[in-house]
């Protein structure tokens, strides 16, 4: 499998994605803390520097131009300096932006991460989680229904903050369901908008299966309601919560991050389900690891990878994206050394 892993990479570069989502601009205030505040139990951190980094949506597309694709991201911003910023980095990175709609009505969203000694002492956001506009919407369903041909396959990155609704759900179904691969980054909350959508794959990590499963309405055989509160602790927990899952969305696979014990892949071609464990060396930030998931598992569908090959790919990167510091990508060169070892 090595060999065709690493000629997946190189094929990286050919493909098109499609990123839909929450745009969100992270800041990180860089410093020092050596003594508590004298108003507050809190420590005085002096700022020494300040960077912005695209996240949300941003960050996956970030990931997959920093692998050699293209990228171009839809979503929605306000008009305002945070937008500006965004804007700036965005081009940095390679990533299409001329998609992106600004509405004057809503502020670009922000999240301001305080970071002394390597340790994040506080994160401030400040977001607007409306749903948009119809105007704003139909603005969205336009550029998808002129430009889906450009594209190999389409994430849908849902953080909840306005973008992904029921009707834009609905709007993808109908023009590229079957047509194109479909992704999923979920919000726990919104799984039920999922069902029946036609994806290909959903990534939902531990916490999310764990609220999905309770959240949804699940029947048996003789139409029992089953619901489920508990935790999913055990590797059983997980498998039937997976399977469930599948049978519930109704899409090709679920691909269930957990975090230090790896991952757990659901298809419909198998009936058992494949756990991958973990390659990851060392943890020093798993912000952002879900983005690298979808990223690299999309763009290796993409690229003509089976659905196991895909998620091997997305383990190997997601461990070298954790032992990274803030919201980070991984480039060709680092994925196929940690193929190779």
């Amino acid at each position: 499998m090595k060999d065709s892993l690493i000629k997946l990479v190189h094929n990286f570069k050919r493909a098109k994605i499609l990123v839909i989502g929450d745009l969100i601009l992270d800041e990180f205030i860089w410093g020092k803390a050596s003594r508590l505040s004298p108003e507050a139990p809190v420590p005085v951190v002096k700022a020494e520097e300040r960077e912005y980094i695209p996240g949300g949506a941003c960050n996956v597309s970030s990931n997959i131009t920093s692998l050699g694709a293209k990228s171009t991201l839809l979503g929605v911003v306000g008009k305002d300096r945070r937008a500006e910023y965004l804007f700036a980095e965005l081009k940095k990175r390679k990533i299409d932006s001329k998609a992106i709609v600004v509405d004057t009505k809503r502020r670009t969203i922000l999240k301001t991460r305080v970071i002394a000694q390597r340790q994040q002492v506080v994160r401030v956001d400040w977001e607007q989680t409306d749903e948009i506009k119809q105007e704003t919407l139909r603005k969205i369903e336009n550029f998808i229904k002129n430009n889906l041909n450009k594209f190999d396959a389409i994430i849908i990155e849902d953080y909840g903050k306005g973008v992904i609704t029921e009707n834009l759900l609905q709007y993808i179904k109908d023009v590229a369901a079957g047509k194109k691969i479909i992704t999923v980054d979920p919000k726990e909350e919104h799984f039920s908008m999922y069902r029946d959508l036609g994806i290909t794959a959903i990534t939902p990590n531990r916490s999310e299966a764990e609220n999905a499963i309770r959240d949804i309405k699940i029947r048996d055989a003789k139409n029992r309601l089953h619901i489920y509160s508990d935790k999913l602790k055990s590797a059983g927990d997980i498998d039937k919560a997976g399977k469930e899952l599948l049978k519930y969305l109704n899409s090709k696979a679920v691909l269930i991050t957990l975090g230090e014990s790896g991952m757990q892949l659901f298809t419909k071609e198998k009936a058992k389900s494949i756990n991958i464990p973990t390659v990851a060396r060392e943890v020093f930030d798993v912000s952002g690891a879900g983005d690298t998931v979808i990223a690299v598992f999309t763009l290796a569908l993409a690229s003509g990878a089976k659905l196991l090959e895909a998620a091997h790919l997305a383990n190997f990167a997601a461990g070298i994206v954790v032992g990274k510091i803030g919201t980070a990508t991984v480039s060709p060169k680092e994925l196929i050394e940690r193929i190779k070892e």
